[in-house]
């Protein structure tokens, strides 16, 4: 029987960096049967049909490294494996998840490939891998393929779990300065660093966001009050009860007025310009059902301003335009909006749009506006005759390079006397490149969490990098928010190992997170027993605000299974390659395979960190070569031929000689401890247990705990507590 098909039998989220790259990665095994037989060059039409389905699929360079590489290689003839890479990481982008790494790699079975593409979100990618495979079976079968309404549903799904665009955007600046984040659930709430070091954010409020300060922006009397007591100027106003007051109120103040929530948001319910009682009452019942209260303020004539203040300086400024629609003697002015308004491009219906559609059903403010002129949405104004449809709303048009210093001082004052490290200062000036004394300028609201995309995506002009002002403000120039962290990856005794770091870390004086197959530690107390090594308890030693040092045990298992749990480390031990025989079930048959899974560990090591490898594993001591920080080799023996060499040239070694562990820095050497003073079990695997002793102590070298101070706590393991004995004895199994 033939089978032509694409058939999945595995896929698996690598959620941190492992065989393919540093990022996650869905991978899939797929068994493409009898179509190992017949690749894309067989298949008459496919590459037409894939194309026409899928016209960005000219930007792929595949290995050939230039535009239309992909398509060339489709001409040429691969198989379905490689195309359903291209396809998913092509769905994905559709969907607006931006990716571009891929890989496919055929395994010793006939038919059965790992198909790994880079992906932001564990679902969507899932849905995207899914759905390229039967584009692409489509493809093969010449069928009809629905792709509109499948790029449609997978962008709604992709809306729905994605960051929000602004905190995409300081995510995406945390990661352009090498800041590792978490996401700490479904939605906007993001840590930024790990362990001590992190910070938190949640859109556009960070864990310096004072609350006290967040609820003084709710209350807009509050706030102006607060504001003019310290010579900001802002609307005269007064607070009413009802519409009757609303009028009197306006009367007083002197006309014309804005009536808006004292609680609102995002413009909701606001109206300007109000001249009439009929209009001021109206303007009442519109603000009131958006807030608890409704308060009355002189109007302030000028264009409406959003400028962002982050860490007590504008980073960017946008100004509002109003929405007008003129009459063609047919139209009603419902059609009008939807023709001469909705059709820009910069307008939509989600956050990735500048500018919102207006729709007559759903924004009471528009149809207030419309009866104030004497229009309802079904009138058909004359040919040429102007219709004001919205004066507020459409704040989206860049100004941050005009905006007055005196303005700017105005601005983040305003923020600071409420209290807020981020703010969106709501501004109404006739032109914000003039001194306030100039003109009747004044700040109407302060805004907490306010809203980026307007600086992110503006309707008009450029681009302002707002997120990384964030970032810029929660991290001094250099800082990382990075704890250090020692991954240690092998099969020989790396528990033990594990155990020892976080013990001579301890001594340091650091508070200590350590994952590893006897369990999960918190400063010595273990709070939980493992059943293995897993991705989820290594993140918890990283969310943790007491922990300023993590220790993780690793195996090929679990980067094969999960990835690493962290993105980098200070310090990557690995003891061995062994253990080949025991993946099968992963598709490993060859001991040269552990090289490129052990090596991840080796991989992620900081430019600042350290490598310490095994001198006596040839696989192991390969792995030097990948090291992007210093490489420290161990070994029983002085003579190992890679230490002798590394020691020659200068790197540090530590090695056994004359019953003694030496540390040694090129012919620098220092005896540290006496191998009688240490605990070892004589009747068991000496030779192992002292390698234990090598590779943690080369661990705490590198981190720069004093050899003075390794010595003592190689010397004092016994000396432990009883609860924590377990954890620092070399006796533990």
């Amino acid at each position: 029987m033939n089978k032509r098909n694409i058939e999945f039998l595995r896929v698996t989220h690598l959620r941190g960096p492992n065989i393919w790259t540093y990022r996650p990665v869905l991978e899939a095994w797929v068994d493409i049967g009898d179509l190992e037989d017949f690749p894309s060059n067989t298949l008459p039409g496919f590459t037409e049909r894939l194309s026409a389905w899928l016209p960005g699929l000219i930007e792929h360079r595949c290995s050939v490294g230039e535009r239309g590489g992909f398509l060339l290689r489709l001409k040429e003839g691969t198989w379905p494996a490689h195309i359903l890479e291209h396809v998913t990481i092509e769905l994905q982008n559709l969907a607006g998840m931006k990716v571009g790494f891929g890989k496919a790699r055929q395994t010793h079975v006939r038919g059965v490939y790992k198909v790994a593409v880079r992906t932001r979100h564990e679902e969507v990618g899932r849905a995207c891998l899914y759905a390229a495979r039967d584009l692409v079976m489509a493809a093969i079968e010449d069928r009809p393929f629905d792709i509109g309404g499948t790029v449609e549903r997978l962008r709604e799904l992709a809306d729905a779990l994605l960051l929000g665009p602004s905190t995409a955007a300081i995510v995406d600046a945390a990661t352009d300065r090498h800041i590792p984040w978490l996401r700490l659930t479904d939605g906007n709430l993001v840590q930024l660093g790990h362990g001590a070091r992190q910070r938190r954010i949640w859109t556009a409020e960070t864990d310096q966001t004072s609350a006290i300060g967040e609820g003084i922006s709710r209350d807009k009397d509050l706030t102006k009050m607060l504001l003019k007591s310290c010579g900001v100027p802002v609307p005269a106003g007064e607070i009413v009860e009802n519409p009757q007051q609303a009028w009197d109120v306006a009367q007083d103040i002197g006309l014309p007025v804005v009536v808006k929530p004292i609680d609102g948001n995002h413009g909701r319910g606001v109206s300007i310009e109000l001249n009439t009682r009929q209009e001021i009452e109206d303007a009442y019942r519109l603000a009131i059902a958006e807030g608890s209260d409704v308060i009355v303020e002189r109007f302030i004539p000028g264009n409406e301003h959003r400028l962002l203040v982050v860490g007590g300086r504008v980073v960017a400024a946008a100004r509002g335009e109003t929405a007008w629609v003129s009459g063609d003697g047919a139209s009603t002015i419902a059609q009008l909006i939807d023709n001469q308004i909705n059709t820009d491009p910069r307008r939509g219906t989600t956050e990735d749009y500048p500018l919102n559609h207006i729709r007559l059903d759903d924004d009471p403010a528009v149809v207030l506006e419309l009866a104030r002129q004497g229009f309802q949405a079904d009138s058909i104004p004359a040919a040429g005759q102007k219709v004001l449809i919205q004066r507020n709303g459409n704040v989206a048009f860049d100004v941050s390079d005009r905006v007055h210093p005196e303005i700017a001082a105005a601005a983040t004052l305003a923020a600071r006397v409420v209290g807020l490290d981020i703010a969106g200062i709501d501004l109404v000036a006739e032109d914000i490149s003039r001194p306030l004394d100039q003109q009747r300028a004044a700040i109407v609201e302060v805004n907490a969490g306010p809203g980026l995309l307007m600086h992110l995506k503006p309707a008009d002009g450029a681009p302002r990098p707002v997120g990384r002002a964030i970032v810029d403000h929660l991290f001094a120039a250099g800082e990382s928010g990075r704890i250090p962290i020692v991954g240690i990856a092998g099969s020989r005794k790396t528990t033990l190992i594990a155990q020892l770091v976080a013990w001579l870390l301890h001594l340091g004086g650091r508070r200590v997170g350590l994952a590893c197959r006897d369990g999960l530690y918190f400063s010595r107390r273990r709070v939980e027993t493992l059943p293995s090594i897993h991705w989820d308890a290594g993140q918890r030693l990283l969310m943790n605000h007491s922990v300023d040092a993590a220790v993780f045990e690793t195996n090929a298992q679990q980067i094969l299974r999960e990835g690493l749990a962290y993105d980098r480390c200070q310090v990557g031990v690995v003891t061995d390659a062994g253990g080949a025989d025991q993946l099968a079930e992963y598709y490993i048959n060859d001991p040269e395979q552990m090289y490129a899974i052990l090596r991840t560990q080796v991989d992620v090591v900081l430019r600042d960190g350290a490598a310490v490898l095994n001198a006596a594993d040839p696989l192991v001591a390969k792995m030097a070569d990948l090291c992007d920080g210093q490489v420290i080799f161990y070994s029983t023996d002085p003579r190992e031929e890679v230490l002798a060499h590394h020691q020659s040239q200068g790197g540090r070694v530590v090695f056994v000689r004359d019953e003694r562990v030496i540390f040694a820095t090129g012919q620098t050497e220092v005896p540290l401890v006496d191998l009688k003073a240490l605990p070892l079990d004589r009747s068991g695997e000496q030779g192992c247990d002292i390698e234990c002793v090598l590779a943690a102590a080369a661990a705490a070298w590198a981190l720069g705990v004093p050899a003075d101070l390794i010595q003592t706590g190689l010397t004092t393991l016994e000396a432990s507590p009883p609860d924590t004995s377990r954890l620092i004895s070399l006796h533990a199994a």
